[in-house]
């Protein structure tokens, strides 16, 4: 980020969308809207133009849609940018999908001024956000959708420690740091540490990721399942 402040693309096929969302971030201290783009194709290509840290991503455009972007913008090794999904959708395949092909947030159109700002702070910063009154549903669906092949993910679930399966796990449920810190009884920064070592072992590159990853290979399941 340029001086600290958090650069971002807004990605959308209708323009007062596009439009409202720049003037609501725009207003906003440590944030510049750099761009607009109109679909995933665009979206691609301003990406590699204007390298923003942040893109803000509708999922349903006409063409390319928002998460075949998402595949495409996060895909390549190395990449910095983070993916912050917002669509009027509130459906679970939505959020599994953009959540799978890398996106670090999903947020519903309908929110608020500062919680729009507030989600570009989150993911600029590397942490993870979904919309609370998604978060069940998603942790239902990540369920049902695990049952695939898991053996080459799960291999990798040998190199943790129990402490950070542990954390893993909380991290699945959607705590955030504090409140895994404060079940556990350990400092804050004890869990950072443990998150950062859980990245590192299992090679991904966020707290969604780890997510998607602890329910993909059936390492954590939610209550009554």
């Amino acid at each position: 980020m340029t001086s600290g402040t958090i650069r971002v693309l807004i990605v959308d096929d209708q323009k007062m969308v596009r439009q409202g969302f720049t003037v609501l971030l725009d207003a906003e201290p440590g944030i510049e809207v750099v761009g607009q783009a109109v679909d995933g194709d665009d979206a691609v290509a301003q990406v590699a133009e204007l390298a923003p840290d942040v893109v803000l991503m509708d999922i349903r455009m006409p063409g390319t849609g928002g998460i075949e972007a998402t595949r495409r913008i996060t895909g390549p090794a190395g990449t910095t940018v983070k993916v912050l999904v917002l669509t009027t959708f509130d459906l679970d395949e939505y959020v599994y999908e953009a959540l799978r092909a890398g996106a670090s947030g999903f947020l519903l159109k309908d929110a608020s001024a500062d919680e729009l700002a507030h989600a570009v702070r989150v993911v600029a910063a590397g942490d993870a956000l979904l919309a609370p009154n998604v978060t069940k549903r998603l942790i239902a669906e990540f369920s049902r959708l695990s049952a695939g092949p898991r053996t080459p993910l799960k291999d990798r679930v040998g190199a943790l420690t129990e402490r950070e399966t542990e954390v893993l796990g909380l991290i699945a449920h959607g705590l955030s740091n504090a409140e895994i810190a404060t079940r556990l009884v350990v400092a804050e920064q004890t869990v950072k540490t443990h998150v950062s070592r859980i990245l590192i072992k299992l090679g991904l590159r966020d707290r969604t990721q780890a997510a998607v990853y602890a329910y993909d290979t059936g390492l954590v399941r939610p209550a009554g399942h």
